[in-house]
């Protein structure tokens, strides 16, 4: 019990679901008459320190909570394995934290509290460069080999497509398919294989080259295609139809949005 309360405490433990306890500055007027929907407990000096206990009910805590993504659950945020992906599948590099934000079109503010907790676990490391703090994997970790393994045949194939499908000709490259639906958070079966589309004008040998390439790095089967930009742009295509009525990752573009 905190210092100053009165112990009249009428809440059944039972019925709550949650509390949040919030110590605010007290300041003349600050807190205004309104609906009882907070109660205040002074604690230690009350000119300067005010408590505030929170009921939260059942309706809120569904968005408090957040839910693992469908491709693989056991990560705690979409962003978080992303991150961990990208830093276990470039072990050689670093990065600053704003340039992987904008690589992974994720919030600055998001991604650094990933990174404060990756870098509490022992996952990541971090270094200060000037005003830069600067990111890579920790491979010393006991973990880092399966994780590694386990990121890149689950988030991998976004990296590895767009490093992989990086040919002449190629203007955008994307996923589609199953693996782009359990990216884009749809649940369903872990996928077998990888749909990949190459708008432009490409070699045939180096397209399959680099399914090759793709399939040995995640094991899993790479299946290509290509449209041109025309087609692409076509609505008359049954399979650009398909695809743009569906989940898809655009992995590589130099064209700019879809």
């Amino acid at each position: 019990m905190a210092p100053g309360n009165d112990g009249d405490d009428d809440d059944d433990p039972e019925d709550r679901a949650a509390r949040v306890r919030v110590a605010l500055w007290r300041r003349e007027g600050f807190l205004l008459g309104g609906p009882p929907v907070a109660r205040a407990e002074s604690w230690g000096d009350s000119r300067d320190l005010t408590v505030l206990t929170l009921p939260i009910n059942g309706r809120y805590l569904s968005v408090m909570r957040s839910d693992g993504p469908a491709l693989l659950p056991v990560f705690r945020s979409q962003h978080q394995a992303e991150l961990l992906m990208w830093l276990m599948l470039h072990p050689d590099q670093e990065f600053s934290v704003t340039d992987l934000a904008a690589r992974l079109e994720v919030p600055l503010s998001t991604l650094h509290r990933e990174v404060v907790r990756l870098d509490e676990a022992g996952l990541i490391a971090s270094r200060t460069s000037g005003r830069n703090r600067l990111l890579r994997a920790n491979t010393s970790h006991p973990a880092a080999p399966a994780l590694t393994q386990l990121l890149e045949v689950t988030f991998g194939p976004k990296a590895v497509v767009a490093e992989e499908f990086a040919i002449p000709g190629a203007e955008q490259v994307l996923i589609f398919g199953s693996w782009a639906a359990r990216y884009a958070g749809q649940a369903g079966l872990p996928p077998h294989d990888i749909d990949v589309l190459v708008v432009g004008r490409v070699d045939r040998a180096d397209l399959y080259d680099a399914a090759d390439r793709a399939q040995a790095r995640l094991g899993i089967e790479v299946n290509p295609v290509v449209r041109t930009t025309k087609q692409w742009d076509d609505p008359a295509d049954a399979l650009v139809a398909q695809i743009k009525a569906s989940a898809f990752a655009v992995v590589l573009d130099t064209r700019g949005p879809v």
